[in-house]
């Protein structure tokens, strides 16, 4: 099936590349025009190397060939205004405003909650919580005034439905953006808005592959590898495979965005292979 999106426009952040270039070029795929923001820049605490300019004009080319318009523009979803901005300007250039996905986060190396310093708490919260809030609050008022209706995707994680240790920071802002889901699919419904959150367990992108978290799951050995971390990954999941691939998650927005999802709001969707009944 395509162009079940044809006409619609979509605003991805966190969009330069892993799971937001994914929902970007598959949403596109299906014949949305896409409005991108990811803030392009190493952020401090974060273990895996930031995106760069250079990520996200890798995400306009790809866009870009399936013969799609796309409005990109290096923002940081902490700042409020220049994110409300890059909106605003993208519904001016493309028109409308259909769906919206608040993908940006990040994953910050952690410590037990009693422990763990103030920054490394704040950052997280900031970026993983506050700037889904953001990206709701500067793109709601788009889809009302559009008086179409319209679907909201939240990222959340298979951790946001239930604890993990040494990543307390992480783990309440995903728990967050749960209640920030139900709440927003109630005060929006009368719009004809749905609102739904993923619930991905590890996927394979930079935030996931990379050193610190192969460390972190294999302590025992002085160089872990990719390959070592895969084994131990695999052990959290029912169905054998240590991870889910970003177009998982993708066709599960797209799912959503859909009108085959029509029906569907306030839903926290794992793509988990089974790790939440593990």
């Amino acid at each position: 099936m395509t162009g079940r999106l044809e006409g619609k426009v979509a605003f991805v952040t966190g969009a330069a590349r892993g799971q937001g270039r994914s929902h970007a070029v598959r949403l596109a795929e299906e014949g949305a025009d896409i409005i991108a923001v990811d803030i392009c820049e190493q952020l401090p605490q974060v273990t895996n190397d930031g995106s760069t300019p250079e990520d996200l004009k890798e995400t306009i080319r790809f866009v870009e060939q399936l013969d799609r318009r796309i409005i990109a523009t290096e923002t940081d979803v902490r700042d409020l205004d220049t994110l409300t901005a890059a909106v605003a300007d993208g519904v001016t250039q493309l028109g409308r405003l259909d769906i919206v996905v608040a993908n940006a986060g990040i994953g910050s190396s952690g410590a037990v909650l009693h422990e763990m310093t103030p920054s490394r708490w704040q950052d997280t919260i900031d970026i993983n919580l506050t700037g889904v809030w953001h990206t709701v609050k500067a793109s709601v008022p788009h889809l009302i005034e559009g008086g179409r209706g319209g679907s909201i995707a939240l990222t959340s994680s298979a951790g946001g439905l239930k604890g993990s240790r040494n990543i307390g920071h992480y783990i309440a802002a995903k728990h967050g953006v749960i209640g920030m889901m139900r709440t927003l699919a109630l005060e929006l419904g009368e719009y004809n808005i749905r609102v739904n959150a993923v619930c991905p367990t590890q996927v394979a992108s930079p935030m996931l592959l990379n050193e610190w978290t192969y460390r972190v799951f294999c302590p025992d050995l002085e160089h872990p590898t990719k390959e070592d971390f895969a084994a131990r990954s695999q052990g959290t999941h029912v169905l054998p495979t240590p991870w889910v691939e970003c177009v998982d998650v993708s066709n599960a927005i797209l799912f959503l965005a859909s009108d085959e999802g029509r029906f569907i709001t306030g839903v926290p969707l794992p793509v988990d292979a089974g790790n939440l009944i593990k």
